[in-house]
């Protein structure tokens, strides 16, 4: 796979979250059909990739262990991949076990907000698998990771902490990375819309570019509003990142952000 390739044009990259505990979805669904009807739709308005998640990351959220995360994941994957079996799958993990086990499943991308410091064995079970890896930027864990994060420099903190990481994959000839800011993980409001204004200059590295900032915080505080109350803040900040370069989009709401995609398509098409 040319992983450049199929991230062009963008993609949406659909939110599907197993947890109970998530700052805005957690708990939405009551049965696997809930969430079979949830993918069905989120496919039907365009979802390129459905991502599954059955770990809480909102600030203040545990490390859990990976057999309990397992556990919820796997009937679920069984469900959607034997349901939909042609969409794109990324699961959602920092457990490598998890991570290979999803593989075996017909997932078909990896994302670990940790980038490998939660596991020390994910890197090298990527690299055997090889298979697309969104390697995010997260300053700390999700327990603490929001107690005052202090940078000298955002963009180039975050930069240098992609230079290392992406230089120990092409070392090992590994190349199938998709990159992640990582907004709202150990970054203040200030960080998140630095990192936001300067996401070109993470081009350098010539991978696509993955932005997450659905619903998050950095819009709830500014506009002193709730994550149901954000999607008109989601929409104006995914648009501001189309056109600061990103590839993919990862969303709550799909057909508001596909029509984002398709109106900065013909903008940048004239």
């Amino acid at each position: 796979m040319n992983i450049n390739t199929f991230f062009s044009p963008t993609k949406i990259m659909a939110i599907v979250n197993l947890t109970s505990d998530s700052f805005y979805d957690g708990g939405k669904y009551h049965s696997l059909e809930d969430i079979l009807q949830d993918v069905e739709c989120k496919i039907e308005q365009g979802a390129d990739i459905i991502d599954i998640g059955a770990t809480s990351s909102r600030p203040g959220a545990k490390v859990i262990a990976q057999k309990d995360e397992w556990s919820v994941l796997l009937p679920v994957l069984k469900k959607i991949r034997n349901k939909f079996p042609n969409i794109p799958l990324s699961v959602d993990t920092y457990w490598s076990e998890t991570a290979k086990n999803s593989i075996a499943e017909g997932v078909n991308i990896i994302n670990d907000i940790s980038a490998g410091s939660i596991d020390n064995k994910m890197f090298s079970t990527i690299i055997k698998l090889n298979v697309p890896y969104i390697l995010m930027h997260m300053k700390g864990l999700p327990e603490y990771m929001q107690n005052n994060p202090n940078y000298t420099n955002v963009i180039k903190d975050v930069s240098d902490f992609f230079e290392e990481k992406v230089l120990y994959f092409t070392n090992n000839n590994f190349n199938k990375i998709i990159i992640d800011p990582g907004f709202g993980f150990g970054k203040n409001i200030e960080h998140n819309f630095l990192l936001l204004k300067n996401l070109s200059h993470f081009k350098k590295f010539n991978l696509p570019i993955l932005v997450g900032l659905s619903r998050k915080s950095m819009i709830n505080e500014v506009l002193n509003i709730s994550p149901n109350e954000a999607l008109n803040g989601s929409t104006a900040l995914n648009t501001v990142s189309l056109l600061n370069g990103a590839n993919i989009l990862r969303v709550h709401d799909v057909k508001e952000a596909l029509q984002c995609s398709k109106l900065i398509q013909m903008y940048n098409s004239i």
